[in-house]
């Protein structure tokens, strides 16, 4: 047996968490999606949104050598994701399996080793270029097919426009997921050939810190999305009137509802809230789901961001300006101790590729992480709203219980099932679902398929290897952002609960998203199931200067609001302090 096909361990199922399994589906690997979708996932979402409908396009476009397809399955309500060898190499079951999936273009023997010098010899070329590319040609048509979805009558449409309307946001979503891979995929070789050249240039080491520091950037959407919420904390900070009296109040409905009560209020709503929902209001909990309203339609959160603004008095200048200094800094510590010569030309060289990269992870999920699938989210809302006008729905909400061609065969007038008791049962199975633990990984691990690139954003193979609690009241997780604190403990794992969050609080959550970011001016440390070193709640940590533990898989669950807890960002341990729970299991007095 070669290294790459050694089994390292398998998980089929047990009684907590029974698996389900098609022909082939055991010799896969396959990853719980806690990255994206750490909830149970939505039928409608599971359908016709998830990032993995276009991933062979970015296999088929790279000639990548490891991979043909990554596809999905839901265990218990939860999305897991695996990848498709290029090559067989797992089992005859498995090669049949994946042969289903594999796409488009037929593999010739030779095509994977040779074309794995192909990927080679272009990406570079993305990484030097894409920048250009993605302001001059490619932001500018993801705009462009905005502006008819943002300016469509949604009111006055009827029910056959609006099922045009979901087709063409469909096409639209699939477009934009394909710029999505290429972008990510020369990005994320870029960080790779980085991570390479530290390693070569500085010795065989853990430089995880080091490279999580080099990923920051100062100039794009996410900071922008920022500073106009700043500019917006600055203005009533000044107002000293009606507006700044309104933003005294203890929650942020009912700031909105001392707004709407004066002149003074509803011209504030008008002239900054709006204007920043109509352009930055296409984000929600979780972009990666259909079932989470945005901003655009619901302005709390925004109204919460503000208020929180001003009880820490935040500074936006003053961050921004730490972490353009900590990017200096990081760049010099870079080619500390590195001496002249080919190794110090090539970190030279991926560094200044993978700089010019960083702007591009935060904007990529402005305009199709969120933006793009916030869109399609709208136009499945206006159809369910016109669904439960024709008493066909009792919510609006309820188009994301069904299947894609569920909702095009009632749109189309079918009476062969019963949505309204269908919509029911599924959404009785998600609450349910919320309940289960899911399993981080499911399947058979393998050298090869643990080895699979992507797999180090869901922190993959260090979970396999994640080490016992030495303790009752130790959790053990990821090491996200250096640095050690201690406070009390928020769990997290809803939008509503934003408001409840305290200053200097340890956020405990699932996971993280751009949506999340306003929490990040008073918190004093975070705590998260999902993740590794490159993923949202890291690299914002990293940003803010916020120590951070992520991949803990179930700290949601062993912590609660109230406990006091300590996060070492440094070594990636949490323990609840001054808990009976924190008692050693063996006294080493």
């Amino acid at each position: 047996m070669s290294d790459e096909s050694k089994v390292l361990a398998t998980f089929h199922g047990d009684d907590e968490f029974p698996v389900q399994w098609d022909e082939g589906q055991k010799e896969l690997f396959w990853v719980h999606d806690d990255l994206h979708i750490p909830n149970p996932v939505s039928p409608m979402y599971a359908d016709i949104g998830g990032w993995w409908l276009k991933c062979d396009y970015m296999f088929r476009r790279f000639g990548t050598p490891f991979a043909a397809d990554w596809i999905s399955k839901i265990v218990n309500g939860y999305v897991y994701t695996a990848a498709i060898p290029a090559t067989p190499g797992l089992s005859a079951e498995a090669s049949e399996y994946g042969s289903r999936y594999t796409p488009r273009v037929p593999l010739d023997p030779q095509d994977p080793g040779e074309l794995g010098a192909y990927m080679g010899w272009t990406l570079p070329y993305y990484a030097e270029n894409f920048l250009v590319w993605w302001r001059d040609r490619l932001r500018p048509e993801m705009e462009h097919n905005f502006v008819r979805f943002d300016e469509y009558d949604y009111d006055g449409a009827s029910l056959v426009e609006l099922a045009i309307l979901l087709e063409d946001a469909i096409d639209m979503h699939d477009r934009h997921w394909q710029i999505h891979w290429v972008l990510n995929f020369a990005q994320f070789s870029s960080t790779l050939a980085l991570n390479a050249a530290v390693a070569a240039a500085k010795g065989e080491g853990d430089h995880s810190a080091l490279m999580g520091r080099l990923q920051s950037s100062t100039v794009n959407r996410n900071w922008d999305s920022i500073e106009e919420l700043w500019k917006i904390k600055e203005w009533v900070k000044k107002e000293q009137g009606e507006v700044a009296r309104a933003f005294e109040k203890a929650t942020a409905g009912d700031v909105l509802r001392a707004l709407s009560g004066t002149d003074a209020g509803r011209a504030f709503v008008a002239e900054h809230i709006e204007p920043y929902q109509k352009t930055f209001g296409f984000k929600s909990m979780y972009a990666h789901e259909f079932s989470f309203r945005t901003w655009r339609e619901d302005p709390t959160p925004i109204v919460e961001a503000v208020r929180g603004y001003l009880e820490t008095d935040y500074d936006y200048p003053a961050e921004l300006q730490a972490v353009a200094d900590d990017l200096e800094k990081a760049k010099a510590e870079a080619f500390e101790g590195v001496e002249a010569g080919p190794a110090r030309d090539e970190l030279e060289r991926a560094l200044e590729l993978s700089l010019r990269m960083n702007p591009l992870t935060p904007d990529h999920h402005f305009y199709i992480d969120q933006g793009t699938n916030a869109r399609v989210r709208l136009v499945l809302v206006a159809i369910g709203r016109t669904l439960v006008e024709e008493d066909r729905l009792d919510d609006a909400e309820d188009v994301m219980y069904l299947k894609y061609n569920e909702l095009r065969r009632l749109m189309a007038g079918s009476n062969s099932f019963d949505a309204k008791e269908l919509v029911g049962d599924r959404r009785d199975a998600r609450e349910d679902a919320y309940e289960v633990r899911p399993r981080d990984w499911i399947g058979t691990a393998t050298e090869a398929s643990v080895g699979f690139p992507y797999w180090s954003l869901w922190a993959f193979p260090e979970k396999l290897n994640r080490p016992a609690p030495s303790h009752e009241g130790e959790i053990p997780g990821l090491p996200a952002s250096a640095g050690v604190v201690e406070g009390t403990a928020r769990v997290v794992l809803s939008q509503e609960q934003f408001g409840e969050v305290q200053e200097g609080e340890i956020v405990v959550c699932r996971m993280t998203s751009p949506s999340w970011v306003v929490l990040f001016t008073k918190i004093s440390g975070l705590v998260t199931d999902a993740g590794g070193m490159a993923s949202h709640p890291a690299v914002v940590s990293r940003e803010f200067g916020i120590p951070a533990v992520v991949g803990t898989s179930d700290a949601t669950r062993k912590i609660k609001t109230g406990d006091r807890v300590r996060v070492n960002g440094s070594t990636g341990r949490v323990e609840l302090v001054g808990d009976v729970r924190t008692t050693p299991a063996a006294s080493s007095l």
